[in-house]
């Protein structure tokens, strides 16, 4: 048996943050190796955004296939914490530091409930990446190409990001909205503010680009999702003389899409407006993920049975928050997201409650029971 309460409080001990592995992954192989998984590590990737460790694990053969998938990096401390982010201190029934809920904890529950779960029939897998809360491009991505190239195909996958608003149990996520980053630079002719016949603002091209953007109702969201969202997250100009018409003006923004929407598609739309306003003007995108929805159906009726047997509770189905490595995996067969409550997820002084990391290995063991029988 193992204590995921031990096993969690190890994983906080290194010091994760993205993309470094300070041996998380060490503890978790050492952990799947005494129960009888056959574990691949690899690294992929070179500087700025790597190297990044990833971990491939199986147990048995054949299907069904199911898949736990987590990630062991984490998000930067920063200053004010009560205690050493990464040396786990007990309070009472709270665990503390970074990592506790997203999501060292939820990989100490599933490799707990994993060992009660010692005979099954079909293939039990974990992939667990050092690179999801980074730029996540040598993380699952690489991962999802070994397990082809490997033949590794899980037929359900379970993430464990937090998913837990205020209760454990009661929210599972079945889709998450697509998000896409863009960069527009407009070039202007630098000029004296009194002779602005002899200059081009980029500043008021600017400002005609993102009023029309802001004024933007991309669709009224439908029964799962949202409505898509855009909003600027940064302008700058950076001109310190007051009598100066600029030669640059820049913005960045966001725009969180639901499955109704597709990236390239709005890259697109931004670029054919910001055209219209400022012809020589540029714009770089990036794509973090496109939206995506796993149906109400047998994986996530199966976690939501395991949840009211454990809890009494009947989870939301929600696609609501940011986005997770669940955008990748779902390329490969049906994904939900179910873990602990995300209230201290990225805060200072991140804790979880011991109670729940007991309860969560309960739900997961019932899941891996109910998945692949013992």
């Amino acid at each position: 048996m193992i204590d995921p309460v031990d096993l969690a409080s190890r994983l906080i001990a290194c010091p994760s943050v993205t993309p470094a592995d300070a041996g998380a992954l060490g503890v978790i192989a050492d952990a799947l190796g005494v129960l009888g998984f056959t574990v691949h590590r690899f690294a992929a990737g070179g500087p700025p955004d790597g190297p990044v460790e990833n971990l491939f694990a199986w147990r048995g053969a054949g299907g069904p296939h199911f898949a736990f998938a987590g990630h062991s990096d984490v998000v930067p401390a920063g200053e004010g914490w009560a205690t050493d982010p990464f040396a786990p201190v007990i309070h009472g029934d709270i665990l503390h530091g970074r990592g506790a809920v997203d999501m060292k904890g939820a990989v100490a529950a599933f490799v707990a409930a994993a060992a009660r779960v010692p005979d099954h029939a079909g293939t039990l897998s974990l992939i667990v990446t050092g690179d999801e809360e980074g730029p996540a491009t040598h993380g699952t991505l690489a991962l999802m190409a070994w397990m082809a190239a490997n033949g590794h195909r899980p037929d359900m996958i379970l993430v464990g990001e937090p998913t837990s608003a205020a209760r454990m149990g009661d929210t599972i996520k079945i889709g998450r909205r697509g998000s896409v980053n863009m960069w527009i630079e407009v070039p202007g002719t630098q000029g004296h503010v009194a002779y602005p016949h002899l200059a081009d603002n980029p500043a008021t091209r600017l400002l005609r680009i993102l009023d029309t953007l802001t004024r933007w109702r991309l669709d009224e969201g439908n029964a799962w999702f949202q409505p898509s969202n855009l909003e600027v997250t940064d302008i700058a100009i950076g001109n310190p003389a007051t009598n100066v018409i600029p030669a640059a003006a820049r913005a960045r923004l966001n725009i969180r899409f639901n499955d109704e929407q597709r990236g390239a598609d709005l890259v697109e739309r931004v670029r054919a407006v910001v055209a219209e306003h400022a012809p020589r003007a540029t714009v770089d995108a990036k794509i973090s993920g496109e939206a995506f929805l796993t149906r109400p159906g047998p994986l996530s009726e199966l976690v939501s049975a395991a949840i009211r047997r454990a809890t009494g509770l009947t989870p939301e189905l929600s696609t609501s928050g940011g986005t997770s490595d669940a955008r990748f995996l779902s390329r490969l067969c049906p994904v939900v997201e179910f873990g602990l409550i995300n209230a201290t997820m990225h805060k200072l002084d991140e804790a979880v409650a011991i109670p729940d990391l007991h309860l969560l290995t309960t739900i997961y063991e019932d899941v891996i029971r109910s998945a692949l029988g013992s």
